[in-house]
């Protein structure tokens, strides 16, 4: 279980999808500088490649991630204030999905990065550790990208922030772990439905990579956005369990979710009214006992 409430704590998702660099260099596809035709050959000359001669011809298996891209990159950073209190600031990259100049991978990976490394927060994710967390160290590799304070780490895992030893790190917080222990791991939809915070709605992880060649850039970030409200809500509910915050912490934290919630819908993201119609359903469920 969790050990420590660090002073910032960001609460992240991200999405990814076949690179289509990859499938040019790696399977001599055509050069794809966005969606259409040439991206999508470039996605089934990936998946060919790591299908097994069992797989139907239309599965999509799972790639490395170092052959993916990343499209998507959403949080919820906590910030503590004296007093206990907290403030609560939802971050979605790209900040505009309309314009490419700030929806490239280099630009997400670097804004992320970047942020990461001044604030140093404790980073919270679900399965996090064997996905999230590798995929933007092998893409900044790949691009030749500085790790800008993120890749720092200390001689000991537990005498600084670390963000790449999950087992020994409190800075590193991968919630599947918290809650399987790598036996009987629940999916995030599980985990979160069952206790009454809204899962998938709509969409799932594999729709991700139709949505890019449609053009649908603007949906996968809301996407990533609601599993990004789902990551700290768990969080939150796993913190209560660890002891890290009592019955009224946990609900005031619950409260700053739905203040931020009602701010973003307000500010435009409507698409958010979702969430909050889908956590009241829940709620209305597993409280009723």
């Amino acid at each position: 279980m969790l050990k420590t409430l660090a002073d910032n704590v960001f609460s992240f998702d991200v999405e990814w999808i076949p690179d289509p660099k990859s499938g040019e260099i790696l399977h001599n596809t055509e050069p794809a500088s966005g969606p259409g035709q040439e991206a999508r050959a470039a996605f089934e000359a990936l998946w060919a490649g790591a299908r097994k001669e069992s797989d139907p011809k239309d599965f999509q298996p799972y790639l490395k991630t170092i052959l993916c891209r990343i499209v998507s990159l959403a949080g919820i950073l906590r910030e503590g204030l004296p007093g206990g209190r907290a403030s609560l600031k939802l971050v979605s990259l790209p900040v505009d999905p309309n314009d490419a100049s700030k929806s490239s991978e280099k630009v997400i990976l670097t804004s992320f990065m970047n942020a990461v490394g001044r604030r140093k927060p404790q980073l919270v994710g679900y399965n996090s550790a064997q996905a999230d967390v590798p995929i933007i160290v092998q893409r900044a590799i790949v691009h030749g990208l500085p790790g800008l304070g993120f890749s720092e780490r200390p001689g000991k895992p537990w005498e600084g922030v670390d963000y790449f030893d999950a087992r020994n790190s409190e800075y590193s917080i991968d919630l599947a772990d918290a809650m399987g222990q790598f036996r009987d791991r629940p999916s995030l939809h599980q985990a979160a439905t069952l206790s009454g915070i809204p899962g998938k709605i709509d969409v799932s992880g594999d729709s991700v990579a139709e949505m890019w060649l449609l053009g649908k850039l603007d949906e996968i970030v809301a996407y990533n956005e609601f599993d990004a409200f789902t990551t700290h809500l768990l969080w939150a509910r796993v913190a209560h369990f660890s002891g890290l915050l009592n019955a009224e912490q946990y609900q005031a934290e619950q409260d700053l979710i739905r203040q931020l919630l009602e701010s973003e819908i307000a500010g435009g993201k409507q698409h958010l009214e979702k969430f909050v119609t889908e956590w009241d359903r829940l709620l209305a469920i597993t409280q009723a006992d």
